[in-house]
């Protein structure tokens, strides 16, 4: 199984204009996307709340969450992010790919368009 990272723009839904480019690794197997929080300080996002989270070695972090606007390749969409800390990795969850309309393809390794179903 190989990584996937992808250039993507995090801006403040308050200011879209306000953003930033970051490399992130595609965790479809996360829900929540993780960005350093200087850097959505910087971006005038502010955290509304905090969570405790479960690593993936058991360990339980608490982080804030804040929302942010998520663009790739013309697609957008706004979706909670945890304001990450040193040492976090930097990742686009699955929340923030639905609200894109994006899919990671598990085989090529690469973003599709998720198919849209009203049901």
């Amino acid at each position: 199984m190989g990584l996937t990272y992808i250039q993507a723009t995090v801006a403040n839904p308050a200011r879209p204009r306000r953003s930033a480019r970051v490399k992130l690794l595609v965790d479809s197997g996360g829900l929540y996307s993780v960005v350093p929080e200087p850097l959505l300080r910087r971006l005038g996002i502010k955290p509304g709340k905090s969570k405790i989270f479960i690593l993936a070695d058991g360990t339980e972090v608490k982080r804030q969450i804040g929302q942010a606007i998520f663009r790739i390749n013309g697609d957008e969409g706004a979706s909670p992010v945890i304001f990450g800390e040193k040492g976090d990795s930097l990742l686009l969850g699955s929340v923030s790919l639905e609200a894109l309309g994006l899919m990671l393809d598990p085989l090529k390794r690469e973003l599709r368009p998720l198919p849209m179903l009203l049901a």
